[in-house]
């Protein structure tokens, strides 16, 4: 059967209106999913199966993204994430602060950390920095968000996990294409963060001290060393990396070697335990990273609902048949679905979800490359992903001290380091 294209639309809106009025995302989801198949035509057996129908179309995420739970877990948990923080800050000194924070804050959440929780953990060394330097706490911010950004478009994180999975490619592909995009956003987020150093209320010791008081009582004194809590995001890079590797250099052995990250994010995150001489906390970090992995999982099967609506729809054909009477090209529907979506849900997860079973079949319908289509939605989402409806802007806040009305001055800034690797995502693929 086929819901009209009025439908889904109606059941799309519906879903995002109760988001943003706070309503649980899963119920809004499939709430949306339900009243959209039924004004679109669907009687209550078919509305049904769309939910089912979609709901299974993400089973394949769920279980790369549950996997994933035993690497995140670890690596939280075991305060890894923690001391590659501190390494590289105090690698680079207090003359790059600015670039050795962002830095951080990217290669903490490229090794699988989610990037609310990388903002948390560099915090208070961002401020402990600051209140030295006279760095204000906008620009640390900025440098915070933009290197996590970074960061999130080349990790095991769920959203790269689902943009890979939505366009059937591998996720080690997806992270080395989005790796020239998270360089640009890098270095934007650092540039904007030099400009605003003077800008706003400088850190003291107070917001450090403020910091203390939400911390969760980790000290660097029970951190593992550097060289153990490297070795689980070493591993994981260079097994996701050996499928690419053996197709571009054509070595047989390495073809042959197809290993699903499935596999290798939780095998990666034991031996990185086992290195750590952590081997005895094997069921309290993976009941963590478990329960870190809920939330996504749970708005991953109501996203595939409303997926499954919208595919079912006309709703993909009538957006081909618009764009192509406009003029416009259908490469902007890959980013411009990332955008919107994310904006709405304020989350960087939620929106490369909804962007691609929404839009997934509609973009690959204009002729674009399923990589080009995920590093483009996958980039597109984080442009506006940083909204007050959102967690990760309240979290963000309360991590540096700052009142919403200082928060929300960093809005701007944030949306500029995500635009500019969405931008470089498009020129990769569109003109390059």
């Amino acid at each position: 059967m086929s819901v009209s294209w009025i439908g889904a639309l109606i059941g799309l809106a519906l879903a995002i209106i109760l988001i943003l009025k706070k309503l649980n995302p899963v119920y809004s989801l499939l709430l949306g999913t339900i009243v959209g198949a039924l004004v679109g035509g669907a009687n209550l057996t078919q509305t049904v199966n769309i939910v089912v129908t979609g709901t299974q179309s993400v089973m394949g995420t769920v279980v790369r993204v549950l996997a994933a739970g035993v690497f995140a877990g670890v690596m939280m948990e075991s305060g890894a994430a923690n001391a590659i923080a501190r390494g590289i800050v105090t690698k680079f000194g207090e003359s790059l602060a600015i670039f050795s924070l962002a830095l951080a804050t990217m290669i903490i959440t490229a090794v699988g950390v989610f990037i609310p929780v990388a903002v948390l953990i560099v915090a208070p060394i961002a401020l402990e920095v600051g209140s030295r330097m006279k760095i204000s706490k906008l620009a640390l911010l900025v440098a915070l968000s933009g290197g996590g950004k970074a960061g999130n478009i080349i990790s095991p994180n769920p959203n790269t996990i689902a943009a890979a999975h939505g366009f059937n490619i591998e996720l080690s592909q997806l992270m080395v294409a989005d790796f020239i995009p998270a360089l640009f956003g890098l270095g934007m987020a650092v540039l904007l963060a030099t400009l605003l150093r003077h800008k706003g209320a400088i850190a003291t010791m107070a917001d450090v001290e403020a910091n203390q008081l939400q911390n969760d009582g980790t000290t660097a004194a029970a951190l593992p060393s550097l060289k153990s809590a490297i070795v689980a995001p070493v591993l994981a890079i260079i097994l996701l990396l050996l499928n690419p590797v053996g197709s571009i250099l054509h070595i047989a052995l390495l073809e042959k070697f197809e290993v699903d990250a499935m596999y290798i994010l939780p095998l990666a995150g034991v031996i990185g335990m086992l290195a750590m001489h952590q081997g005895k906390q094997v069921l309290a970090y993976t009941k963590a990273g478990m329960a870190r992995m809920t939330d996504v999982v749970l708005i991953l099967i109501g996203a595939g609902a409303i997926g499954g609506l919208i595919t079912t729809s006309t709703l993909p054909a009538a957006i081909v048949h618009l764009i192509k009477i406009s003029g416009i090209s259908g490469t902007f529907l890959a980013p411009i679905a990332g955008i919107l979506m994310a904006a709405a849900t304020a989350s960087t997860s939620t929106g490369v979800i909804l962007a691609t079973g929404s839009f997934g079949k509609a973009i690959l319908a204009f002729g674009t490359a399923p990589l080009a289509a995920a590093v483009m939605v996958h980039t597109g989402a984080t442009v506006i992903d940083h909204l007050p409806q959102g967690n990760y802007f309240h979290v963000s806040a309360n991590a540096m001290n700052m009142t919403l009305k200082e928060r929300m001055r960093s809005v701007p800034y944030e949306t500029a380091v995500g635009l500019t690797m969405t931008i470089v995502g498009m020129l990769m693929f569109t003109v390059l």
